[in-house]
């Protein structure tokens, strides 16, 4: 549920290592958010992580880096705010129980476990060239994941 006058926040899904290809959908879907104001969460490391932090940053807008370490200094430099939660991936709980809905970007295992967390509680994922699960809406291109999500949120 959105409050009024409550920002909305949006996870970004996706694995710590990607191909440029990836890292260019990520680097847009973060560009989109930040240009509508959204305040976008994720794990704060590399690959789709720092892609679509960097896609924030250069957009002006906020992103959230919930690290799986005790030490912030560890997120990728265009993270916000750094959390630094010492939970390893049990993190991906905290990032599905802190936003509105996720876009999943390609990933692994991991990427896979925050979809699970995010999808059990209730809140919509929409996946970009990501995992073929039952729960998940399909974008095909950054614009229509950003769309698709706040239509879903």
């Amino acid at each position: 549920m959105i409050w009024e006058g409550q920002k909305i926040r949006i996870a970004i899904f996706g694995g710590a290592d990607c191909t440029d290809a990836i890292g260019q959908l990520a680097k847009e879907v973060g560009k989109l958010l930040a240009k509508k104001d959204i305040i976008v969460y994720c794990g704060g490391k590399t690959g789709v992580m720092e892609a679509v932090s960097k896609g924030v940053t250069e957009s002006g807008g906020i992103v959230v880096g919930i690290l799986p370490d005790d030490n912030g200094e560890d997120a990728n430099k265009y993270i916000t705010i750094p959390v630094a939660t010492g939970a390893g991936s049990g993190r991906n709980v905290m990032i599905a129980n802190s936003v509105h809905g996720a876009i999943a970007i390609n990933g692994s295992y991991g990427t896979l476990s925050e979809i699970g967390h995010t999808l059990r509680q209730g809140k919509p994922v929409v996946g970009l060239e990501t995992w073929d699960i039952d729960g998940i809406e399909y974008a095909e291109t950054p614009e229509e994941a950003v769309d698709l999500i706040l239509d879903l949120i």
